[in-house]
């Protein structure tokens, strides 16, 4: 890989960050390859969780491409920029995965919605019995995953190990319900 007769290999690294505002593939690769093993490094030592640590890694260089227009030279080395970037996504990981436990016969007892509890009665108006139908006509593996998601702020990851099931599935879920809502509540809305 070569541009201009440099390799890429030779470019320094503010060259290679700004050359990612081009959408090079070549210069995108290049850039990971250089710096993949310390970015994965910082998630790993501060997750301790292989799968986790590749997620927070891609999720580092994703916004070191939306946001390679903002670095500053001046406040640290790209490496440095970018480990702050994967340590940051990491420390957010882990305090996101200290969310309490909850016990299935709780989350279903949430999802029943003919019961009268205080939380429904609080949330009587039109607008919350709508959002309570619609979630109430999801399939119960959806609803759980979207309750999860939007009540107890559970990540998909989470979300995964408590129903042991793939995280990409916990994913789907959460994305096909929140469309199937959206659908549901944008139908209705529109009606008016």
């Amino acid at each position: 890989m070569q541009r201009m007769g440099l390799p890429l290999g030779r470019v320094s690294d503010e060259a290679l960050l700004s050359g990612l505002t081009t959408a090079d593939p070549e210069i995108e690769v290049a850039f990971v390859r250089r710096f993949q093993r310390t970015v994965f490094g910082v998630a790993m030592a501060v997750v301790g969780d292989l799968q986790l640590a590749e997620d927070i890694a891609q999720q580092t260089f994703e916004r070191a491409w939306r946001h390679a227009q903002i670095y500053d030279s001046r406040r640290g080395s790209v490496k440095t920029w970018l480990t702050i970037i994967a340590h940051n996504l990491a420390i957010d990981a882990v305090r996101g995965r200290r969310a309490s436990p909850v016990a299935p016969e709780d989350l279903d007892a949430l999802l029943d919605v003919v019961t009268d509890t205080p939380e429904q009665r609080a949330l009587a108006d039109e607008t919350s019995a709508r959002i309570r139908m619609a979630v109430a006509a999801l399939p119960r593996e959806q609803a759980r995953a979207l309750v999860m998601a939007g009540i107890y702020g559970m990540t998909a990851q989470q979300i995964a190990e408590f129903e042991q099931i793939p995280l990409g599935t916990a994913k789907t879920r959460i994305r096909t319900a929140m469309g199937k809502l959206r659908t549901t509540l944008g139908a209705e809305v529109s009606r008016r």
